[in-house]
Formats: structure tokens, C-alpha cells, sequence
């Protein structure tokens, strides 16, 4: 909203920063930042007031987990608030590939935000679905890589990049808007599966969102994607205000998740940044980067698939607990012991990520 001030500019004074990615971004970051200190405590005093027993604690979870009771959850509103709100006023609303994002996010919100409200008003751990909530996402997700495919430049459209092999390109044809649709699902439900700790999800999708927004800014630079041999995806780098925007909004939530935390991101909070960051790996053609980048969240997902496999194979567990963090809550790691640690993974994983736009 705001770039349009630029019409006002004559090229030399302040309105002429509004054509900066670099400015908006800066402005979208510290706007989501506000915005969660600002709205922050009086949406968890409703929170608190409308849930009455908070979200419902699992009986097979955890011990310690039992002191959580009466902690209110739909966090994600938060965080959800301060990203739409940051991207509509500093990014381009003519962006397609932002347009695809803010669809993403808003739709999987609207997802959890259902399964969250079922949870506290039965008080119940079973909220809407499986089938529903998976149903509605792929078609979500089907909506936004037809999108996506649609806008790639047309050397690029259907099309799976790989890292480090510079001029190695797969046409997958039909089979792309499948593959996009599983990739966004999947990194939905896999940040989904990492929120079972104070702080443990939302650090890992910060990390992912700064990663994923450096990639976005330079695909959508041709000086950048030539001098790097990456593949240019002209109008990504607006993608980038959008990342820096949820970064913004992830602090001001976190401020409240810490240990102990005061509200919980729920599902309203992380099938939305889970969908946007898989939505982002599309948009810009890095879906195989963004396997390492979110590798904390490939690692809970596939800890889940291998015990749920295993268990209905052989009747015993390889896991103490799935997903993977509970397994080290049961061998008697502290909480913040193990939340500290994988953020520090995803910081490492991140740098290999962005690692592999240099070594070519």
C-alpha cells in the first residue's frame, strides 16, 4: 500500500524510499514488531477470558506437561495480525507471488483456527479432522501452485531446480502442481508437528523465514541470479518484505511464548507459517533447499512417520514418543534444553541452505 507514494516522488526526496524492497522491508519488519507488543497482552486476556481451561492437555503426553493446563491457545492470531497487516501496508498487493503467500497464510489460518476453537470449546485434543483439515489444504495448496506455475517465466514453468548442479532443471510437467501442493501441505503440518514445546516452533520458522527471504530477494535480482547462476524469478524479491514481516511478528509472539509460555501459537499459528514458508520454496523454485533450510521440521515429521510405520509393522516403538522432541523429553532432557538445541540445528541448517546459492 504504501509503495504507491512513490507517484508522489520526483526521484530525490523521502517518498523515493518507498521503491526500495531493502526500506520496506525494514519498515514491515519493525510495523509486525509493534504491532505483537502492542496487541499482544490484550489478546491474551480474551484468550484467557473466552477459554476458560485453555487448550486441552494430552493424557499419553509427557508429565511435565501437565503444569501447562489453563495456558490459552490461537497465538497464532498474533502473529497472523502482524504479518498480514506489515505485508499490506509495505509490499506490492500487485505481486503475484505475494498474492500467493498471503492466500496460503490466510487459508491455512483459517484451518487451524477451526481445529483450535473445536479443541477449547469441547475441550477436547480432537479438533476438526484429518481428512477435513488435510482435504482443505490440499485444495488450498492446489490453488496456490496452479498460481505459482502460472507466473514462473516460461523457461522456468513446471520446472524442478536443483542446488549446487547449476543447469540442472527437471520438467516434471503435469506432475509439478502435485508436487507444490504436497510441499506446501507437508511444511504446514510439519511445523504443526514441531509447536509442542515452549518456543520450539516458532525460533526454527523465523530462522527458515530469513533464509527463505535472502533466497527470495536474490532470484528476483538479475545482477544477483547472474553473478550466482541461480535461476531468476522476476518479482520474488517482494517476497522478502513478507519474510521480515513474519520475523517481526514471531519476536513480538515469542516474547510471550517463552518459557514459561503465557499463550501458545496452536494451530491457527503454525499450519499458516508452515504453509507460507512451503509457499515461498515454491514460489521461488527452491523446493529442495527448503528441505534443508526446514530440516528441524522434516526431521519431526519423518520421526512420526517412521514410529506410526514401525509400530503398525512390528507392534514396538523406535521412538520413546514421537514426534522427535518428546522422545528426548522422555530420556530426561529439560524443556529448554531441547528447544535451545534445535534452534541452533535450524540455524545450522540454514546456513547449508543458503549455502548451496554459492557453491555451484
Amino acid at each position: 500500500m504504501l509503495y504507491w507514494l512513490t507517484e508522489l516522488s520526483d526521484g530525490g526526496d523521502l517518498f523515493n524510499l518507498f521503491r526500495y524492497i531493502t526500506f520496506r522491508a525494514g519498515g514491515a519488519f519493525l510495523t509486525a514488531l509493534v504491532f505483537g507488543f502492542l496487541f499482544g497482552p490484550p489478546l491474551i486476556n480474551v484468550l484467557r477470558r473466552r477459554q476458560g481451561k485453555g487448550q486441552p492437555i494430552r493424557d499419553d503426553g509427557p508429565e511435565g506437561h501437565f503444569v501447562k493446563a489453563g495456558t490459552p491457545t490461537m497465538g497464532g492470531l498474533l502473529i497472523v495480525g502482524a504479518v498480514l497487516t506489515s505485508t499490506i501496508l509495505w509490499a506490492r498487493l500487485d505481486n503475484p507471488y505475494v498474492f500467493m503467500v498471503i492466500l496460503v497464510t490466510v487459508g491455512f489460518a483459517m484451518i487451524g483456527f477451526a481445529d483450535d476453537y473445536a479443541k477449547v470449546s469441547k475441550q477436547t485434543v480432537d479438533g476438526v479432522s484429518g481428512k477435513m483439515r488435510l482435504g482443505l489444504g490440499f485444495l488450498i495448496a492446489a490453488a496456490a501452485a496452479a498460481w505459482a506455475a502460472w507466473h514462473h517465466p516460461e523457461d522456468l514453468t513446471n520446472q524442478l531446480a536443483f542446488p549446487v548442479f547449476k543447469d540442472l532443471l527437471v520438467n516434471m510437467g503435469v506432475f509439478f502442481i502435485p508436487f507444490a501442493t504436497i510441499v506446501i501441505v507437508g511444511a504446514a503440518n510439519a511445523v504443526n508437528l514441531t509447536d509442542g514445546l515452549d518456543g520450539l516452533a516458532i525460533m526454527p520458522v523465523m530462522i527458515a523465514a530469513a533464509a527463505l527471504g535472502a533466497i527470495a530477494y536474490v532470484v528476483g535480482r538479475t545482477d544477483f541470479t547472474e553473478y550466482l547462476d541461480v535461476n531468476y524469478v522476476a518479482g520474488t524479491g517482494e517476497i522478502f518484505i513478507f519474510t521480515m514481516a513474519l520475523i517481526g511478528g514471531g519476536l513480538g509472539f515469542l516474547w510471550y511464548n517463552a518459557p514459561p509460555a503465557a499463550v501458545f501459537m496452536g494451530d491457527t499459528g503454525s499450519l499458516a507459517l508452515g504453509g507460507a514458508l512451503g509457499a515461498i520454496a515454491v514460489a521461488t523454485k527452491h523446493e529442495i533447499v527448503f528441505a534443508i533450510i526446514g530440516g528441524i521440521f522434516v526431521m519431526e515429521a519423518l520421526s512420526v512417520i517412521i514410529q506410526v510405520a514401525y509400530f503398525k509393522s512390528t507392534g514396538k516403538r523406535v521412538f520413546l514418543m514421537a514426534p522427535i522432541h518428546h522422545h528426548y523429553e522422555k530420556k530426561g532432557w529439560a524443556e529448554p534444553q531441547i528447544v535451545i538445541r534445535f534452534w541452533i540445528i535450524a540455524l545450522i541448517l540454514a546456513m547449508v541452505g543458503l549455502a548451496t546459492l554459492k557453491v555451484r
